[in-house]
């Protein structure tokens, strides 16, 4: 079965509605003038309008087959006096828009060359003067598409890069928010059986910790879910700065006392800016309940007048972090992606371990 392909109409129009023009300005004064012309004149009119159907495929094929068809206007018995050179013209257009340097030099060469030798000087001239208008009128169009195709093509990269960005974003979240639930219910769950006999309300507080940080890694995962299924729509509300006090106290029930303090005068963040700081406090204390063996964990904001100082300290081992330290280098990815940066390493004055950020403000 075959298939049938829709055409637009724009691009037939475009084909076929300037060699119907050519044809059709040549044969006015075949129809307007009220003699009885020759066939002849009919013919070659017509014959050199119908090549420029090819005028994007073969525009040089179809100059030469419109220039020989003009020169033959006056052979053929009596037809009206007019130039027939239009479809030339066009033709010429073409090939300086879409041939090759060797084609339209090849195309000049063999246009005027031939018009000087064929003509007298003032019809020479003037035809010289029209080709050459629609030779560089040409490789005006030219540049233009050129022009517009790189700017589509730097479009599309942008877009590219944006899409790996955005797949950058979302795996980062992705393993923020399932690294710090998962160590919560795991942390949780295993002092579970440990209290249930001696303590039953702490064990009851456990398992109540394990639901909440359950919950709400579903919750953060619907909403990026969300974004994947439609990039369109509008996307989730994410956790930011404002929401620190509740990730607190999921490592608390986790077993880590965690302490808030804040200095300055709060400044109105960027959204990315907002987010990435819930994030990456959110793994600095991550990784506090995985590795560290600390008790306790301090976080500190520092308001300046054009950033946000962010300080994440323990009292655990220090060190690297087990794992290679992966959640250290999402860290620094998000610091960095919204132009700040983040450094980590021991405390230098006592035991521990610290992550210290500066964000944009």
């Amino acid at each position: 079965m075959f298939k049938v392909v829709p055409v637009p109409i724009r691009a037939v129009l475009i084909r076929w509605g300037l060699p119907v023009l050519v044809a059709a300005v040549q044969l006015w004064p075949f129809l307007t003038r009220g003699e009885d012309y020759h066939w002849w004149g009919y013919a070659v009119v017509i014959a050199s309008a119908v090549p420029l159907l090819w005028r994007r495929e073969a525009p040089l094929a179809a100059l030469f087959a419109s220039l020989v068809a003009t020169g033959l206007y006056d052979f053929g018995g009596d037809s009206p006096a007019q130039p027939v050179w239009y479809g030339g013209i066009v033709a010429m257009h073409a090939v300086a828009a879409h041939s090759g340097r060797r084609a339209r030099v090849v195309a000049l060469v063999v246009s005027v060359g031939g018009t000087l030798l064929l003509v007298g000087p003032e019809t020479a001239l003037r035809t010289v003067v029209l080709f050459a208008a629609a030779y560089g009128l040409g490789r005006a169009t030219a540049a233009s598409e050129e022009r517009a195709a790189r700017l589509e093509h730097e479009r599309q990269v942008e877009a590219e890069r944006a899409a790996e960005r955005e797949r950058a974003r979302i795996a980062r979240d992705m393993h923020d928010i399932l690294s710090h639930a998962v160590s919560v219910m795991v942390v949780q769950a295993e002092a579970g059986p440990v209290v249930l006999r001696a303590d039953p309300a702490r064990a009851e507080a456990a398992f109540d910790a394990i639901a909440a940080a359950g919950r709400d890694a579903m919750v953060q995962l619907r909403g990026i879910l969300a974004v994947l299924k439609s990039d369109d729509g509008p996307r989730a509300p994410q956790p930011t700065i404002d929401d620190l006090p509740a990730l607190g106290d999921q490592v608390r029930n986790a077993g880590v006392d965690v302490g808030f303090t804040s200095t300055g005068e709060p400044l109105a963040l960027r959204p990315d800016v907002a987010v990435a700081a819930y994030r990456i406090t959110q793994e600095a204390l991550t990784n506090v309940v995985k590795h560290a063996g600390a008790a306790r964990a301090d976080v500190r904001l520092d308001w300046r007048d054009d950033s946000l100082m962010i300080s994440i300290t323990d009292d655990g081992r220090g060190g690297s972090p087990a794992g290679g330290g992966h959640g250290l280098i999402g860290v620094q990815e998000r610091a960095v992606a919204c132009g700040g940066t983040a450094s980590a390493g021991p405390r230098p004055d006592q035991p521990g371990f610290q992550v210290l950020v500066r964000l944009p403000a």
